[in-house]
């Protein structure tokens, strides 16, 4: 019987990791800040219906019906947008009704993604294998988590970071510098400017009316009175506000279609279709390119079809992988670290056990080793007290 072996496979990975022209990108879903201590797509939808009370929790329950909590946003975003004035009305909603279930929605969302007391030790290792790569192009960090668990890692290492957005207090997005590749002397900022975007919003992240119509950064998380500006809604919004998502969508295509990219997948659970089909694109027209999904429980059905034809879309599960085009389970290792194989099985499925490997993956730097050993040691004895 076919089986893969799991030192074989993290040592190739190791491999790919040290080759320094590689363009090495990771992709986190919202699995990752789940390992962090807050919640998953579903827990957090629960603690926003728990949060709603009265009329506008049975207005969110309707909206909720056959969506996400994600796509009841987007169409509340939509029905505000539609209605001209303040009488009409659809799913028995007004346009001031819908906005502010919006803003409601989102002061709840915001609130429940609160970082305080979350266990950043996963987030802190994988900061510091950021921190410590040395490849010709720079990492590029996507993630559609609207958290601030990455940005707080980056931080408290005191590692330089570009998030599209220029300025401190209400940062404001710059297209150009977003788009430029190598080459582009005016615009390209230097490699060692870790890349982090965030294509689906994030609870810093305002709608700005006035004096322009625009997507701005604050310097914390947004206030009760507004939406934070969370989700590429598609509701016709104007163009400027559209922008960061369209923009940051389109930069996740080129990363993708780069030559010779290594793509890692963490706590994404593939159920975005429009994300899964970017992926997969670049998977199926960049042979040379390498996408590895490492799945925290069972392989979606859709992902494990694509894998089986698809040689460099790679996929490991805790009890079984997909590598080369073949599905076969893990041959137990006589004797594996503790991060490749725990529980009796394949241990990178886990965002913690992922960023341990990946800092172990990395020379060490003794100033940044200092200051992470310090912040480790604090952040253990925080979720310890």
């Amino acid at each position: 019987m076919v089986s893969h072996q799991v030192t074989k496979f993290a040592n190739g990975l190791s491999a790919r990791l040290a080759t320094r022209s590689r363009h090495v990108c990771t992709f986190l879903g919202a699995g990752v800040s789940s390992a962090c201590g807050l919640p998953d797509i579903s827990d957090l939808q629960r603690q926003v219906l728990n949060g709603l009370a009265g009329e506008q929790n049975a207005a969110f329950q309707g909206q909720l019906w056959g969506r996400n909590l994600e796509q009841a946003l987007s169409r509340l975003r939509r029905i505000a947008a539609l209605l001209d004035n303040e009488t009409d009305q659809v799913d028995g909603l007004t346009r001031p009704q819908a906005a502010a279930l919006d803003r409601e929605v989102c002061r709840l969302i915001v609130a429940a993604l609160d970082i305080a007391g979350t266990d950043l030790v996963p987030m802190l290792r994988f900061a510091a294998w950021a921190a410590r790569a040395d490849y010709h192009l720079p990492i590029e960090l996507f993630t559609v988590n609207y958290d601030l668990l990455l940005e707080t890692a980056l931080e408290s290492l005191g590692v330089p970071y570009f998030d599209g957005f220029v300025g401190s207090l209400r940062a404001h997005f710059r297209t150009e510098l977003v788009e430029a590749v190598a080459g582009d002397a005016d615009d390209w900022l230097p490699s060692f400017l870790v890349r982090l975007w965030k294509l689906h919003g994030s609870v810093h992240w305002a709608w700005e009316s006035d004096p322009r119509n625009e997507v701005v950064r604050l310097g914390t998380s947004v206030s009760d009175a507004e939406p934070a500006a969370i989700y590429p809604s598609d509701a016709k919004y104007d163009e400027s506000r559209r922008v960061p998502f369209v923009v940051l969508q389109d930069r996740l295509r080129r990363a993708l279609h780069h030559p010779e990219t290594l793509m890692l997948i963490s706590g994404y659970s593939f159920g975005d279709d429009h994300l899964n089909e970017m992926l997969f694109d670049a998977a199926r027209h960049r042979p040379r390119s390498e996408l590895v999904a490492f799945c925290f429980d069972v392989v979606p059905h859709e992902l494990a079809e694509r894998a089986v034809v698809t040689p460099n879309l790679q996929v490991v599960a805790p009890k079984e992988a997909i590598l080369g085009g073949v599905r076969a389970e893990w041959e137990p290792p006589e004797d594996a670290s503790p991060d490749l194989w725990t529980n009796d099985g394949f241990g990178l499925g886990s965002f913690g056990n992922l960023a341990t490997f990946l800092a172990r993956s990395s020379p060490p730097q003794d100033e940044l080793e200092s200051r992470l050993s310090e912040l480790l040691a604090k952040a253990a004895a925080d979720v310890n007290a």
